[in-house]
Formats: structure tokens, C-alpha cells, sequence
């Protein structure tokens, strides 16, 4: 346990530090931190607390950054949140008014998560498991192609191209969009694939032609291949990383947008913090990923009917300014789950 001292010097240590980017030095503490300690005072406090393991001495000044070890010290015992004002919430709600598809969507919350931050914004696209088929439609298009129209949970809309063995008339493609969507609809697109595709492909004998080429085209739909094939999040802002001093390193920064890239190991700690409740913070080494040691992830998750279907979050430098991000993230990811609910 640090004595209130120590709490109060290591406060003003961090907020100088997310500010300056720079070691911070014995006399900017006492001037800082309205404390009558001399520097001498000062410096023993500082000894003690990289004793401790929450700052340390990136060079031989007398300046110290925090450690992981303090932020996480700072953050669940002395950070205090500044929640956001009702015209700030206000205009997140007229920003995410559900008025495209939902893609289009959690495309412009990534985008407005780094605005506002200054930071990269992510944002997971909703599980497979949380999205319920409403109706399906088919458009003829030339060589063999056909447009699919998806509609799901109510609001968004899917059109995916799709490859037939042979053409098909509109009556025929119409036939078999009512034949498929009467006997799919309300289904999670992961029961679609499951139930669909495996059962009913072992009761051909009981199908005529017709359900049988539809079976088959809503295979080629609902395949795994094409599920893998889609985005699983979406994520704004990267460059905004390049006016960090700590982020800047050019081999440093080509390691970092390699993992926005390849996604694996970021949606991977995404979904780690799936399994909690509310905000989750991640700061360096916590992550569990070397690239990410030099920066923090603030995440949420955003629910639709009370149940968790994708997360949001911010990702920076480790000295970012968590009292001013928390509540944006929070307010966020509540305001995009309830424009996502199709209750509302």
C-alpha cells in the first residue's frame, strides 16, 4: 500500500507524464503538486516508489516514467472519471441514429471513437450467433452470377454474389428465396449453416429439384468460407499512433499496422474482454502481445436484447488521458447497442 504521499506524487506524475511524453524530475513534482516537500523529500518518495515497481528511470536523469505497475495502480485506485456532459451524449446518439446498414455503422463508430480520442478506434463486427435471417432474396445477373439480398435482425441488409452451376430464371430464383426463407427465417446465421446445410442435406430423397438447387445455393451463402471471408472489425484512426513520441519508431509502427492487419491477435483480446462486464482496460504487457507493450486498449462491450455481441474500444499510447476515454468509450458502446436493438 503506497501512504498518501506517494499517492498524491505519483498522481501528478502520470498526469505530467500523459501531457509531456517526458520523464518527469523532482523539482516538476514539487512544483506541480502544490506539496511543501522539498526535492530532496521528493526524490526519496520516487526511490521508494520504483522500489516498488511503479515508475522507473528510462535513462540515467533523475526523471521517471510510470510503469504498467503504476498505471494499473493509478487507474483502479486514484483515476477519477470525468463523465460526459448530456450534450455530449446527446450528439453520440445523433451520430449513431441507425439510419444506414449496420456495417456502415460500426464503420463511422470506429471512426468517431478516433476522433474523439485522437487514438485508433476498433470496433468488432456483431457474432454470427447474434445475427437472426429475416428474408432472402435473388437477383439474375449475367454469367451465371446471382446477386443475394440478406436481410437481418430487422435492419441490416447483406447483398452478397454468388456463382451457380447453371442460369436460373427470376421465377425460379424467386421460388426459391420463398422456399428458403420460409423455412430459415428467424434463425441465427450459425443455425442457418448448422441445421441447413448438414441436416437437410441428409434428407434429399424427400426433396424435389427444386428444394435441392436451393439447398445448394444457400450452402455456397452460408458457407464457413464465406463467413471467414468477411471483416471481423473494423478500425480507424492507425495513423493518429504516428504523433506519439513512444509510438513513433518507424519498426515499431510497421509491427503495430501488421497486427491491425492480420487482426488474429487483437480480436483474440478482444474477445477476452467479451467475457466481462462493462469497461476493460489493457495497459502494455497486460495485453499479452509484445507489440502492444507500449500501448493501451479501453474496451466495452455493446449489447443488442441484453446480450453481448461486439466490442468497441480505443487504442493508444499507455499515457492516455483514461478519465477523458473510459466514459467515451462506456457512453459509446451503450448508445451503439441501443441503436443496434431492434426494440427501440
Amino acid at each position: 500500500m503506497l501512504n498518501e504521499r506517494a499517492q498524491q506524487l505519483l498522481k501528478v506524475l502520470i498526469d505530467r507524464y500523459e501531457r509531456d511524453g517526458e520523464p518527469v524530475g523532482s523539482r516538476v513534482l514539487a512544483r506541480d503538486s502544490g506539496m511543501n516537500l522539498s526535492p530532496a523529500t521528493i526524490r526519496n518518495v520516487m526511490s521508494d516508489l520504483e522500489e516498488a515497481g511503479f515508475v522507473a528511470s528510462p535513462h540515467t536523469s533523475a526523471g521517471r516514467v510510470p510503469t504498467v505497475q503504476g498505471y494499473r495502480f493509478f487507474i483502479d485506485s486514484l483515476l477519477q472519471v470525468q463523465p460526459l456532459g448530456s450534450p455530449q451524449i446527446e450528439s453520440l446518439r445523433q451520430e449513431l441514429r441507425l439510419e444506414v446498414n449496420t456495417a456502415d455503422l460500426l464503420t463511422h463508430a470506429s471512426s468517431l471513437l478516433s476522433g474523439l480520442t485522437c487514438m485508433a478506434g476498433v470496433v468488432t463486427l456483431p457474432r454470427p450467433e447474434q445475427q437472426a435471417l429475416r428474408h432472402i432474396e435473388f437477383l439474375p445477373l449475367s454469367a451465371n452470377r446471382v446477386l443475394v439480398i440478406l436481410v437481418i435482425n430487422e435492419q441490416e441488409v447483406q447483398n452478397r454474389i454468388i456463382h451457380t452451376e447453371r442460369d436460373y430464371s427470376p421465377a425460379e430464383l424467386q421460388q426459391a428465396a420463398n422456399f428458403l426463407t420460409s423455412l430459415l427465417a428467424g434463425k441465427t446465421i450459425r443455425q442457418v449453416r448448422q441445421q441447413l446445410i448438414e441436416e437437410m442435406r441428409q434428407t434429399r430423397e424427400n426433396m424435389n429439384n427444386m428444394m435441392i438447387e436451393a439447398v445448394d445455393i444457400a450452402g455456397q451463402i452460408f458457407s464457413p468460407e464465406e463467413e471467414a471471408g468477411q471483416d471481423s472489425f473494423v478500425v480507424a484512426g492507425e495513423t493518429n499512433l504516428m504523433q506519439f513520441r513512444e509510438l513513433c519508431d518507424v519498426e515499431h509502427l510497421r509491427h503495430l499496422f501488421e497486427a491491425f492487419n492480420q487482426k488474429r491477435d487483437l480480436l483474440h483480446l478482444l474477445d477476452q474482454a467479451m467475457c466481462a462486464e462493462g469497461v476493460q482496460i489493457f495497459i502494455g504487457e497486460e495485453s499479452g502481445y509484445q507489440v502492444l507493450d507500449n500501448c493501451s486498449i479501453v474496451t466495452a462491450p455493446y449489447t443488442v436484447e441484453s446480450r453481448a455481441v461486439g466490442m468497441l474500444g480505443v487504442i493508444g499510447p499507455t499515457r492516455m488521458a483514461y478519465e477523458r476515454v473510459i466514459p467515451i468509450v462506456d457512453a459509446t458502446a451503450k448508445i451503439l447497442g441501443a441503436s443496434l436493438n431492434p426494440n427501440n
